[in-house]
């Protein structure tokens, strides 16, 4: 006869639950959920879609996952996320301040080329974004050539 995990009652032939005590009984008398407990930190999120999840939001998903999932290949992404969508933020906002500069002095030229560098790095931005969730989701280290090397120097190697 098996017994709760939990208060050591008998229980009857595959029950879902102690009738003591109330608990998740499996079948092999231990409780329903052996596996996971609340208190787990790990993930169980497949790789592949943390991955993924590190680039949605741009940098501010890859400080989610990097504080929260310890797994090599998520921290990988999460810290490359955050280079990279952090760095064209920065770039963004720099370029954002020549924008209105130049809406201010009645400059056609500066405002002309702060027009154009404010697309091209919005067009870099949303290529890179597509390309990284994609290698994510295929489970590959897709390694931007600056920014993964300058993500291991910060964050160290995941």
């Amino acid at each position: 006869m098996a017994h709760c995990a939990k208060c050591g009652a008998a229980v009857g032939e595959n029950p879902g639950f102690c009738g003591a005590c109330g608990a998740p009984v499996s079948i092999g008398g231990g409780p329903a959920n052996s596996t996971s407990s609340p208190g787990d930190t790990q993930s169980t999120m497949d790789e592949n879609i943390a991955g993924l999840l590190c680039y949605l939001i741009g940098w501010v998903t890859g400080v989610i996952f990097l504080v929260t999932d310890k797994r090599s290949f998520v921290r990988f992404h999460a810290t490359q996320s955050i280079v990279v969508f952090g760095g064209l933020s920065i770039l963004w906002w720099i370029v954002g301040i020549f924008f209105g500069m130049a809406l201010f002095t009645g400059g056609f030229a500066g405002f002309s080329l702060a027009l154009l560098m404010y697309r091209l790095l919005e067009l870099v931005g949303i290529v890179l974004w597509i390309v990284l969730m994609i290698k994510a989701y295929q489970g590959q280290r897709f390694r931007v050539p600056v920014a993964a090397d300058l993500a291991e120097k910060i964050f160290g190697k995941p």
